[in-house]
């Protein structure tokens, strides 16, 4: 029989219709699928994208003494009752001019007794506070954590007595900068308590209730020579925090002298774009803008664990974030000294340390060896222009009248080196020796002339390099 395959026209029009449909959905389809790759393009070339460094530097244009918010350390709750006095040498060498402390009060035992019954023990503090000064540095001492003996609960809880707190805080300020007579010591009260004790700047655990009795204590105290009270070391910059404290402050007449806070972040403009704010927000309080310092007591790349800790990764963002701090800032205090013990034995876990464990010989890591290349530089700070968005540097003049440099090449996605262009302007004609002297271990020489006033080179900077350069007039 033979089959007929003429198409029905009704079918033939839905089948019509169909296929529009289809065609109109792969077309949809298709759009939203090259949006997508668009979408994916641009973030990825937005974030791989910035400006390379063009540098100039004016050989004569002096702009003052070099400030170094770098030259602060800081130690968290590795091990109970540590001790710098393996690395007194080493932490001598960068010059730290405060090294700030946290644990105090559940590391070092100080607090005997119990509630409205407490005595005081200093042996174990004493030695870490004498420590600090051997190193040419002050205490910059966290007023943390609940000590056991007066506590509700555990380290994180409210005391059982208020009067306890008060006291607590009253004699540490009496036996630091009274009995052992060190002038300008910073006291911090807590370390990082919207976290460690999930405190609120508001409700039934609040902090402000914690730093008004600590105020109470400092002005109470006797006998201490000028120190410094504030806090709270929150684990970034947050308005309404400051708000809350600054309005109690006001209100209470609350003794307070800082406000601290913490930033760990890849992106180097951040520190001084905290800077930037706090300063806005302090505008509206004219009776404490003109004495109020701002400290960040605790930065670096990463708040966790990170490998980046053991390599050249942390060493670059360290004197790069440094750098763009530096007439910013007024202290930055680098997270931490010495690494903790790591619990599967290993000498390098991604700790936050400069150093390794004692157990692990105590060696330097590459943070500390940017650290102490960064401070190398010399006192007479110059004008120095065209910095890019991986690349910073400094400009000094030495007392031989030469120029130095300190450059860091920082690229969080470990990707990006860069060919930097100098020009020293402001120079005499001659010829001229340029050193280059990279922390990963390389040095270079290299003889270049000018007839006119400026001298134009270029320095290769391998991703997350850090590099000292000299130029000597031959």
């Amino acid at each position: 029989m033979q089959q007929n395959y003429a198409i029905n026209p009704r079918l033939k029009k839905k089948r019509k219709a169909l296929l529009s449909f289809l065609t109109l959905l792969i077309l949809v389809g298709g759009i939203m699928a090259g949006a997508w790759q668009i979408k994916v393009v641009r973030e990825f070339f937005g974030q791989a994208s910035g400006k390379e460094a063009n540098l100039i530097v004016d050989t004569t244009a002096v702009l003052g003494t070099m400030p170094r918010p770098w030259r602060n350390l800081a130690q968290g709750g590795e091990d109970h009752a540590w001790r710098i006095d393996k690395l007194t040498p080493q932490i001598a060498a960068i010059k730290p001019e405060y090294i700030r402390l946290d644990h105090v009060y559940d590391f070092y035992d100080i607090v005997q007794g119990g509630p409205g019954n407490i005595t005081f023990n200093w042996t174990k503090f004493d030695l870490i506070i004498d420590d600090i000064v051997k190193t040419g540095a002050k205490p910059y001492i966290s007023l943390s954590y609940m000590p056991p003996a007066i506590s509700s609960g555990d380290i994180l809880a409210y005391p059982t007595n208020w009067s306890d707190w008060q006291l607590v805080v009253q004699k540490t300020i009496e036996h630091v900068s009274g009995t052992k007579k060190i002038r300008d010591v910073y006291y911090e009260v807590w370390n990082e308590p919207d976290l460690f004790g999930s405190f609120k700047y508001y409700g039934d655990k609040n902090y402000m209730t914690l730093y008004g009795y600590a105020s109470a204590g400092a002005k109470n105290a006797k006998g201490a020579l000028p120190f410094k009270l504030g806090g709270p070391a929150i684990t970034a910059l947050y308005e309404n925090w400051f708000k809350a404290w600054a309005d109690g402050c006001v209100n209470n007449n609350w003794r307070c002298d800082f406000f601290s806070w913490h930033r760990y972040s890849n992106n180097l403009d951040q520190f001084a774009e905290d800077m930037d704010r706090v300063k806005q927000w302090i505008q509206e309080y004219p009776q404490l803008e003109p004495t109020m310092e701002f400290q960040i007591t605790e930065w670096g790349h990463d708040s966790n664990n990170n490998a980046g800790y053991d390599s050249q990764y942390s060493a670059a963002h360290t004197v790069a974030g440094a750098i763009a701090m530096s007439n910013k800032v007024q202290r930055a205090f680098a997270f931490e000294i010495q690494d903790g013990k790591d619990p599967a034995g290993k000498a390098s876990w991604g700790r936050w340390g400069l150093f390794t464990h004692n157990d692990f010989g105590a060696n330097s890591k590459p943070r500390y060896r940017g650290l102490k290349m960064l401070d190398s530089i010399a006192d007479q700070r110059l004008q120095i222009t065209g910095l890019g968005s991986w690349v910073k540097a400094l400009a000094a003049k030495n007392d031989k009248g030469e120029t130095e440099m300190i450059i860091a090449n920082f690229d969080s996605r470990s990707s990006h080196s860069e060919l930097v262009p100098i020009t020293f302007i402001n120079i005499e004609p001659g010829s001229y020796t340029l050193n280059k002297e990279f922390l990963g271990g390389s040095k270079q020489s290299q003889q270049i002339a000018t007839t006119a006033a400026a001298l134009r080179a270029e320095v290769f900077m391998p991703v997350n390099e850090v590099a000292k350069i000299k130029l000597i007039k031959n």
